[in-house]
């Protein structure tokens, strides 16, 4: 009896899927490694070219024995995750609620980056820590658009 080729073609078929299975792993490694078109801020583009404080500036504004007419003395900006956001709710929107509060240095509503619709949540840099505390208090379950916001302390994301 005749042996077939059988086996030949299978061992051709899988050696082409080991093949396609390792190039859509480099694809993916390659993509989740790109990043050579982001731009790379210094701490003093960050800090809109003004220095950055000193320990003992950092020490003294927690404490609070700032002088309030002290030019030198600067306030700590704090970073607020801002969540249950209505679809509607602009950027614009949500920075106008917070300078009620106090000074806003940045506001941005997080897009969906396909359908550039909102996802739910963004993230408010108050100038000031003691008005984030502040806006904590007050908008905290407040409604903004039918919806109740909730404000807390930005974290870092974990990896």
């Amino acid at each position: 009896m005749a042996r077939s080729n059988y086996s030949a073609g299978k061992r051709q078929r899988e050696l082409e899927r080991a093949k396609k299975k390792k190039e859509k792993a480099g694809r993916k490694r390659d993509r989740n490694s790109a990043g050579g078109d982001i731009p790379i801020a210094t701490a003093d583009e960050i800090q809109g070219g003004e220095s950055l404080m000193s320990i003992e500036e950092v020490m003294q504004n927690m404490q609070g024995g700032g002088n309030e007419g002290d030019s030198n003395a600067r306030a700590i900006p704090s970073r607020l995750f801002i969540g249950g956001l209505a679809w509607r709710v602009t950027t614009d929107q949500l920075r106008t609620e917070f300078e009620k509060i106090g000074a806003v240095n940045d506001a941005v509503v997080v897009l969906d980056r396909d359908t550039g619709d909102s996802r739910g949540f963004g993230f408010v840099t108050m100038a000031d820590r003691k008005d984030a505390a502040e806006a904590i208090r007050k908008l905290h379950g407040q409604d903004l658009e039918g919806r109740a916001l909730v404000v807390r302390q930005a974290t870092e994301r974990s990896r």
